[in-house]
């Protein structure tokens, strides 16, 4: 594994279509929200910026995915976005996508690589 590399969680904390892992990032803005999700066995994450205004997606911490568990949505204003590429796939930014980050499953943990 990289140097770089930084541990999020636990493998374990990701179910599919389940509560995601919070976690901040710097970027050039400065300090900036992120996230992790596990969506068909496979653990994704992005800025947790919605496409349309630029606020976070969750409604209560770590609560990305819709009842279904098959969609990320933005509590705000309802912009749905497919949770393995962060395509806005309806709502006020359809075609949009969410930033994605460089994320990377091994050895039990969940890492953001750098």
């Amino acid at each position: 594994m990289a140097e770089a590399a930084r541990l999020i969680c636990a493998s374990a904390e990701l179910a599919n279509g389940g509560k995601g892992v919070r976690f901040e990032i710097q970027t050039a803005s400065g300090m900036q929200a992120a996230f992790a999700v596990r969506y068909g066995g496979k653990v994704f994450g992005f800025l947790n910026r919605c496409a349309h205004i630029g606020i976070e997606l969750d409604w209560q911490p770590g609560e990305f995915f819709d009842e279904s568990g098959l969609y990320l949505v933005c509590t705000t204003h309802g912009a749905t976005y497919q949770p393995d590429s962060g395509q806005c796939i309806a709502g006020p930014c359809r075609g949009a996508k969410l930033i994605r980050l460089d994320i990377s499953e091994q050895a039990g943990g969940v890492y953001l690589l750098k």
